[in-house]
């Protein structure tokens, strides 16, 4: 432990901490606009400046990185550190466009935050723009450099923590800018889509393409019939938006809002998070009974598909063929429920509402993402034809003047809405992976498991790995059951390079289930969720999706009486021949430029 004193104040901290968050602990907020949590703290910026030692002493550091030491006498706030503090706020703001009423991050900027709080109202230097255009070729994420503050929470997060190194720093100085690797256009770079430069961008430099004007347009079109479905995170997320605590989950008022926007039917992709499992489930058991490429490694992270088929492509044959919740649910509504209801499919405009900037381009990633229409030999066009991101769901409700908190519950719409609690847990990293082992366990044994709660796979560790004991011979002689869990591309090579050498060596795979999500800590704090993921939010918001779980009274998606009903009316049977045509997919390797 060390002793100091912050203002005057006498604490004891464990030695190793920073001035900054040494601070937090006697509610004492240094500013900060280049500091992140998840990220490792460099300083850029310049704001958290503080006096060490003592009042009127010239020797200042940086908060963010300055360690504290025994005895020391920290000063965080006095005239001459706030007139410090503002100049820099003031050169950042001589640099930086003015139409904050233009801007997507208008109102949830850090930026402009920071400028009202010191009464930023003049600039008493030359504004200098660099006339940078934006860049919108990436199907997911705008790039707008001339709002780049050069704070470098972006390139941090996609090299240091995605390990996807589609952006980096060009230029020097007043010049200085972000931009894709090697300056292509963002669509043709490594970039992944999964929009965690977005989440972390503090202004309007990186965000999520606006695809809500086509939304509302197909709402107010007549002759549309316009089909919703929700993630399972967006129900743990949404209410940040309207300043409830993360992880409050009130999904029926969801629904009701949805409703009030004007679509006319409600489904929920926790229904087709339990018929991914169906079909992963049973894919996982034919592969471990009946022979086939071993791992089996899912397939329901679109930004996760990306990065394997660019820098993975040999592991093509480990990948689950089973579709995302999200497009397993477009084929459905098309191929299966517009005909239940009597609805022409190629009226019905389907609308997902997704935590994830990635699923924007899933919708249209290759052929098989019109199942519905080669199915039913018309043209229906894409089975999914809008992905939006929480956040522009919450503008969409806030433009309609819906008070969504004073709503009434309602429920989803049947029969594509009812879901199981291993529905919602995809939402959270390992969900996957402890919903796929409920359902398994029951394939194979025709048991029950006795505690349906794997907790072995919960948390945020980046690597969580574990045993599940089948009870009967699954692979060779065996009956256990090895899977790994990663979250956070940074984490995934390390288990992907395990199986590769493994291969190489010729010896038994170290798994035979494998769970990967791009974001750090899953779909829960997705590029699309609302902005302010920490550590501390992903727990809440878990904490939330374990909740809905826990209240489910049915918890195995094998239970849902309405998985049963579309297999007995229109499917047939898990990984059959309908199942395949409408949901399942393939996988290529991507040409070398996108590499």
């Amino acid at each position: 432990m060390v002793n100091l004193k912050i203002n005057g104040i006498a604490l004891q901290v464990d030695d190793g901490i920073t001035i900054l968050d040494a601070a937090k602990k006697i509610n004492v907020k240094i500013p900060t606009l280049c500091y992140n949590p998840d990220l490792p703290p460099w300083a850029s910026c310049g704001l958290c400046i503080v006096r060490t030692a003592g009042p009127g002493s010239p020797r200042m550091a940086r908060a963010c990185t300055t360690q504290v030491a025994e005895n020391m006498d920290i000063i965080t706030h006095d005239p001459e550190l706030i007139a410090t503090r503002r100049t820099v706020l003031e050169l950042i703001l001589s640099n930086h466009p003015s139409d904050c009423l233009q801007c997507p991050r208008n109102g949830n900027c850090e930026l402009q935050t920071l400028a009202a709080d010191f009464g930023i109202r003049d600039i008493p230097y030359r504004k200098v723009l660099n006339g940078l255009p934006i860049d919108d070729s990436n199907p997911a994420i705008v790039l707008n450099p001339e709002k780049c503050i050069r704070c470098g929470r972006c390139v941090k997060v996609c090299q240091e923590v995605q390990n996807v190194w589609a952006l980096e720093f060009l230029g020097r100085g007043i010049k200085g800018r972000i931009a894709s690797a090697a300056d292509t256009p963002l669509g043709e770079s490594p970039c992944i889509k999964c929009g965690q430069c977005a989440a972390h961008c503090p202004v309007g430099a990186i965000y999520e393409r606006d695809d809500t004007p086509k939304v509302w347009a197909a709402l107010q079109n007549p002759e549309t019939h316009g089909v919703v479905q929700i993630a399972p995170a967006v129900r743990v997320a949404l209410a940040e938006e309207f300043g409830l605590p993360a992880g409050t989950v009130f999904t029926r008022k969801i629904y009701a809002a949805l409703r009030r926007l004007g679509f006319k039917t409600v489904f929920d992709t926790n229904f087709s998070a339990d018929l991914t499992i169906m079909e992963e489930g049973t894919e996982l058991v034919k592969r471990l009974t009946g022979g086939g490429d071993i791992p089996l490694i899912t397939s329901c992270c679109p930004a996760w598909v990306d990065y394997m088929e660019k820098y993975y492509s040999d592991m093509i044959p480990n990948f689950s063929t089973a579709k995302s919740p999200q497009q397993m649910m477009g084929a459905m509504i098309k191929a299966y429920w517009a005909a239940k209801a009597g609805v022409d499919p190629a009226k019905v405009y389907s609308v997902s509402v997704m935590p994830c900037t990635a699923k924007k381009w899933e919708t249209r990633r290759n052929g098989d993402m019109k199942s519905a229409g080669a199915y039913l030999g018309a043209d229906t066009g894409y089975d999914v034809d809008i992905a939006i991101t929480t956040r522009e769901l919450a503008r969409m409700i806030k433009q309609a003047g819906i008070e969504i908190l004073k709503l009434d519950d309602e429920e989803a719409d049947n029969p594509l809405g009812p879901y199981t609690g291993a529905g919602t847990i995809f939402g959270v990293t390992g969900g996957v992976m402890e919903a796929a082992v409920r359902s398994a366990y029951y394939l194979v044994t025709k048991k029950e498991l006795a505690d349906v709660n794997f907790t072995p796979v919960r948390g945020l560790e980046g690597v969580k790995e574990a045993e599940v004991d089948f009870q009967v011979p699954v692979i060779g002689s065996g009956t256990k059951i090895r899977i790994a869990v990663a979250h956070q591309m940074g984490n995934i090579a390390a288990v992907l390079d395990k199986i590769r050498s493994a291969r190489e060596a010729g010896q038994e795979t170290p798994y035979h289930f494998v769970e990967v999500m791009a974001c750090r800590g899953g779909c829960v704090s997705g590029g699309g969720q609302p902005y302010g993921g920490t550590d501390e939010v992903r727990k809440q918001r878990s904490r939330g999706i374990y909740e809905d779980d826990q209240r489910s009274s049915l918890r195995c998606s094998h239970q849902n009486p309405f998985i049963k009903q579309v297999y007995d009316e229109f499917l047939g049977e898990p990984n059959g021949h309908k199942a395949h045509e409408l949901l399942h997919t393939r996988y290529e390797e991507l040409p070398l430029y996108l590499k």
